[in-house]
C-alpha cells in the first residue's frame, strides 16, 4: 500500500514538473502557432495535429512517469537517476516533435495558375535551393513568404515541368521557379474573382463564415476578390481573400473551386 507522505511527494513533484512543462508548451505554442503556422495555415497543412500530440507527450507524459517514479524513500542516486531518464526522454521526444513539425511548417505560400499553394519545408526541392534567386536560397524559419511561381520559359522546359508534376513536384514546390509576388500580382489581379459571386452559391453556413472574414477586411465584400488556397493535406477548404491591388487581407474556410 501506498503511503500518504510517498503520494504527498510524488505530487509535489508532479505539480512542479506539470508547471515547468506547461511553461515550455506556452513557448511552444507562440513558435509553433504564431511564427510557423499563422492562421489559417494550421489547419491547412496539419499544424495544429502535429502542435497537440506534441503537447500531449510534453505536458501530460513527462509529469506522469516523474509522479509514478518519485519516491523520497528512494537511495539519492537512484532517485536522481530516475528523474533524470523521465528528463532525458521528454526532452528527445520534444526534440522530434519540434523537428517533425519544422519539416511540417509552411515555408513559402506561392500564387501558382488560379490558387495559392502553401508548401512545406519537406515538400520543397531542397537540392534546388541554389538555383533560387538570393532572397530565397535558404527556407525561411520566421513564417512563409509570400512568392509567386513564374511560367516555362520555353517548350523543353515546360515539358520537363510536367513530368516533374506527374511525379509530384508542382512549380509551387520547385525554388528555381519561384519569383517576387510583385511579378506575379498582374496575373493574381488577372484571375482573381469576385467574393461576392462566391458568396451567392454558398450554403447558409458557408455564408456566414465569408461574412465574418469580411467584416475583419473593413472592405465592402463588393471590392473584395478571392483565390482558392491549397495545400498537399487539403485542396478545397479555404479561400484567401484579395483587394483591388491584390494584397491578401484575410481567409474564409469555405471551398473556392
Amino acid at each position: 500500500m501506498i503511503s500518504r507522505p510517498r503520494i504527498r511527494a510524488a505530487f509535489h513533484a508532479f505539480s512542479i514538473h506539470l508547471i515547468l512543462s506547461l511553461a515550455v508548451a506556452a513557448l511552444m505554442a507562440f513558435l509553433v502557432l504564431g511564427i510557423w503556422f499563422p492562421h489559417p495555415l494550421r489547419y491547412l497543412a496539419g499544424g495544429m495535429d502535429l502542435f497537440w500530440i506534441l503537447i500531449g507527450v510534453d505536458v501530460v507524459c513527462g509529469p506522469f512517469l516523474t509522479g509514478l517514479l518519485y519516491n523520497p524513500a528512494k537511495p539519492r542516486r537512484e532517485l536522481i537517476m530516475d528523474l533524470a531518464l523521465v528528463v532525458v526522454i521528454q526532452l528527445a521526444a520534444l526534440i522530434y516533435g519540434i523537428y517533425s513539425i519544422g519539416q511540417a511548417r509552411p515555408v513559402v505560400l506561392v500564387f501558382e495558375s488560379d490558387r495559392f499553394v502553401a508548401v512545406t519545408a519537406a515538400q520543397v526541392d531542397t537540392a534546388n535551393l541554389p538555383q533560387a534567386l538570393p532572397p530565397w536560397q535558404s527556407l525561411s524559419w520566421s513564417g512563409p513568404v509570400l512568392l509567386g511561381a513564374r511560367r516555362a520559359r520555353d517548350g523543353q522546359e515546360t515539358l520537363k515541368s510536367i513530368e516533374l508534376s506527374l511525379r509530384g513536384l508542382e512549380p509551387s514546390a520547385r525554388p528555381d521557379w519561384w519569383q517576387s509576388y510583385d511579378e506575379s500580382r498582374p496575373a493574381v489581379r488577372q484571375r482573381m474573382k469576385a467574393l461576392s459571386v462566391l458568396r451567392t452559391v454558398q450554403v447558409p453556413e458557408a455564408q456566414s463564415a465569408i461574412d465574418a472574414a469580411v467584416k475583419k477586411t473593413g472592405l465592402p465584400i463588393n471590392q473584395i476578390h478571392y483565390l482558392p488556397l491549397v495545400s498537399k493535406k487539403s485542396l478545397d477548404q479555404w479561400v484567401a481573400l484579395l483587394d483591388a491591388q491584390a494584397n491578401i487581407i484575410g481567409y474564409a474556410p469555405v471551398d473556392g473551386f
